[in-house]
């Protein structure tokens, strides 16, 4: 539809949508930070040591993982893992543990999902054989068990998730236990662990922890059972 105007046009002015408005003027969300290789190390990152005493090695092992804040103080908060040591009085291996060292810490600072790094390194085997560490859990290697304490730091930050038992499946398992020791009067015969002697290896878990109840093979350690 034409409309004539027969006055002078003596000034002008854009009217448009109110949200639109909005919209254009609201300062855009910084988007959270996430872990790459241009993050600059901080002068303060966060520490926690674990320490290791492998039967293959004369003198213990700690393993220290520090790690960084990203977007601190913010909803988008994580802690990330930035960098490992591995410190010894043996110096037995001392050229492939600052190796190993320094290509983890690498992949940490490449960001992304770095969780992979512990089934690689709980996949190396050693030629000689593998080890039980205390509590009857089986390393089939140094460097495995290195993978193993990297897992459970990821857990403890909440990069991986965390399967805990429920506390109806911990008292079966316990009152398991005490049923098997009573039936069969075993000890642990000095070999540092909790479960029965005569257990088994569990497939799962890794752990000499499993048993024979009623006919079905229970760990004792993570719950796997035969019989679902």
């Amino acid at each position: 539809m034409t409309v004539k105007i027969d006055k002078k046009i003596v000034g002008y002015r854009v009217i448009r949508n109110d949200n639109a408005a909005n919209e254009t003027s609201a300062p855009a969300a910084p988007q959270p930070v996430e872990m790459n290789e241009s993050v600059e190390r901080p002068e303060f990152l966060l520490g926690t040591t674990y320490k290791i005493k492998p039967p293959i090695s004369e003198h213990a092992m700690y393993i220290t993982i520090n790690d960084i804040i990203l977007n601190e103080d913010t909803d988008h908060e994580v802690r990330r893992p930035y960098e490992i040591f591995i410190n010894s009085k043996s110096m037995e291996h001392f050229q492939w543990v600052i190796a190993l060292t320094r290509v983890i810490s690498a992949v940490f600072r490449k960001g992304g999902d770095v969780t992979f790094l512990v089934e690689e390194l709980r996949s190396v085997y050693d030629p000689n054989g593998g080890y039980f560490k205390k509590g009857g859990v089986f390393m089939p290697s140094l460097v495995a068990e290195i993978g193993a304490i990297i897992e459970k730091h990821m857990k403890a930050i909440g990069l991986i998730a965390s399967e805990e038992m429920s506390d109806l499946t911990k008292r079966i398992l316990a009152e398991k236990k005490a049923e098997f020791e009573l039936r069969d009067n075993s000890s642990n015969d000095g070999d540092d662990t909790n479960y029965p002697a005569n257990a088994t290896l569990c497939a799962k878990c890794q752990t000499k922890a499993v048993i024979i109840m009623d006919g079905c093979k229970t760990c004792l350690a993570c719950g796997d059972s035969k019989c679902g």
